[in-house]
């Protein structure tokens, strides 16, 4: 504020960046001096509230291993016999998608793509999973969802099953594992880790923080499978200790200042079946159903959490499976019993059909999201790293989410179509599918995973090469309209070929792909790091 050589002042207020927006002159006297400051005072702040951006949510997405969607007791209330009282409360708080498919009906490339916004099979690899000791999959300089958050300004975690390659000194017998175990989620938008390598069923079994073992795999113990392990390392401690974890992050983080991000895959209720003497018996449905209500409760400590530290209400909270429940828990024992994990649809985990990729999916995030609503969107959970960015305003670089789109729109209430042009599935062996609108097509003749027909069966070699079914009127995929409608296989198959060809499904410059992308795969044998056949992840 300047006096100038008529006994006027100017008052100019600037920003930060120098530019004025409010400035004004008048005859200098004392009083009117404090009441020009007033009013310039004023203008700085109602411009500075108008120009303040949204405050940033919390995101916190939590992710089941093997949860079919069946085994949430709202979504299924007819079919289904395990309590879950946890995720119907969120759900009663939440938007759930009906229609929200996983991009693989397998563990390792579901994750792939739920961080990256981008199908995994434009990856190396084409089938199966990873095993605990195999190198990462997500490539070094790729930017993920952790490092998009990162860069908003955001405190990222990843509190629980990782299952998507690290690299550790050494091969085989040689691994030193007291080595700093390198290219971890710290390297890839994550500024804290802990967790398991891959599978509770897959060595090494021991948890990792950031870049180390918490205590050293020196012994051998086998849940399914046998390996290393840490000593005081237990299958059954896992869920408790990764909540505790989950818990303690959200603590520490609500007192601050900043956003944060928590991703949680948890690691039930995958084999081994492991529930807690606790949860032993609970749902008279066997050691399955005991670890779901486990799996559920998890859930509930992590929202009572948010609560408890007042920052439920500044939260996004996302909740989905990986794919849908494993066959081989005794799903045939449980249909007996009257619970049906996969509710309504043909299929379990690694088959191409709804079964093995159609979860559940909530979004919560009060005062946007309208809770008790359901969304009948043909969605992904590619979108998750599409919808972020969508939620915080960022742009995504060309090369970065490929073939993710946000699902904010429906979450707000605001979409008029759909938000996809179609959706691509892929199963345990690598057979594709494609979804748009009423149709769904298959270019495999069988399950492409553990169901019968098993592909390379006697079975599936008298039927035809491709499936299409009527998912308006076919739910239960069983009446095959192949013959009948060959302009819309014709269709889809084009299609398809344009999103493999382009390294993209969503608007763009085309991207390339990791390898060559052939969408008509033969019977493929899912290996481990260590070339032995993976019969079930």
């Amino acid at each position: 504020m300047n006096t100038d050589k008529h006994g006027f002042f100017r008052c100019e207020l600037r920003t930060q960046t120098g530019i004025s927006f409010a400035s004004m002159s008048i005859r200098a006297h004392p009083w009117l001096k404090i009441g020009a400051v007033c009013f310039a005072a004023a203008v700085l702040f109602c411009v500075c509230a108008q120009a303040a951006p949204p405050a940033k949510p919390n995101i916190v997405f939590i992710l089941a291993d093997d949860l079919g969607y069946g085994d949430v007791h709202c979504l299924n209330p007819e079919r289904g016999k395990i309590a879950t009282p946890c995720l119907d409360k969120l759900a009663a708080q939440s938007m759930t998608f009906t229609e929200a498919h996983s991009s693989s009906a397998v563990c390792t490339p579901s994750r792939y793509s739920i961080l990256t916004g981008r199908y995994n099979w434009r990856s190396h690899l084409q089938s199966g999973v990873l095993g605990g000791f195999s190198p990462p999959l997500i490539a070094h300089d790729r930017l993920t969802v952790a490092g998009l958050l990162q860069q908003q300004g955001y405190r990222t975690a990843c509190i629980g099953k990782w299952h998507l390659g690290l690299t550790f000194a050494g091969k085989g017998e040689n691994r030193d594992l007291a080595q700093p175990i390198k290219n971890n989620p710290t390297t890839l938008g994550f500024d804290y880790f802990f967790g398991i390598a891959a599978s509770l069923d897959m060595p090494p079994f021991a948890f990792i923080e950031n870049d180390h073992f918490t205590q050293l795999p020196t012994v051998t113990k086998k849940w399914v499978r046998a390996g290393l392990a840490a000593p005081d390392f237990e299958a059954a401690d896992v869920v408790p200790e990764l909540t505790r974890k989950a818990k303690e992050f959200i603590a520490a983080n609500a007192a601050t200042n900043g956003p944060f991000f928590l991703y949680l895959p948890l690691t039930s209720p995958h084999t081994p079946l492991v529930p807690t003497k606790e949860w032993q018996g609970k749902s008279s449905l066997g050691s399955y159903g005991d670890f779901v209500m486990e799996t559920d409760w998890a859930v509930g400590e992590v929202l009572a959490a948010l609560d408890k530290n007042g920052v439920a209400d500044k939260t996004l909270v996302m909740f989905a499976s990986d794919n849908g429940c494993a066959p081989y828990i005794g799903v045939t024992n449980l249909e007996q019993q009257g619970h049906f994990p996969s509710a309504d649809r043909r299929g379990y985990k690694a088959d191409i059909w709804d079964g093995g990729h159609r979860i559940p999916l909530f979004a919560r995030w009060s005062g946007k999201v309208k809770a008790g609503t359901t969304s009948d969107q043909l969605v992904c959970l590619v979108d998750f790293m599409a919808t972020c960015a969508d939620v915080l305003g960022a742009k995504l670089p060309e090369n970065t989410a490929e073939d993710s789109v946000s699902l904010l729109p429906a979450m707000l209430g605001t979409a008029t179509a759909p938000l996809h042009e179609a959706v691509v599935s892929h199963s345990i062996n690598g057979s594709f599918a494609i979804r748009q609108g009423r149709w769904k097509l298959e270019l495999c003749p069988d399950s492409g995973g553990w169901s019968a027909p098993k592909p390379g069966s006697p079975e599936a070699e008298k039927l035809p090469p491709v499936q299409l079914y009527d998912m308006s009127k076919d739910i239960g995929e069983r009446t095959n309209e192949w013959a009948a409608q060959p302009e819309v296989v014709a269709r889809l198959t084009k299609l398809l070929e344009k999103y493999a060809a382009d390294g993209r499904s969503t608007a763009g410059k085309p991207q390339a792909n990791d390898v060559i992308v052939n969408i008509r795969k033969e019977k493929a044998l899912s290996k481990d790091d260590e070339g032995k056949v993976i019969t079930h992840d």
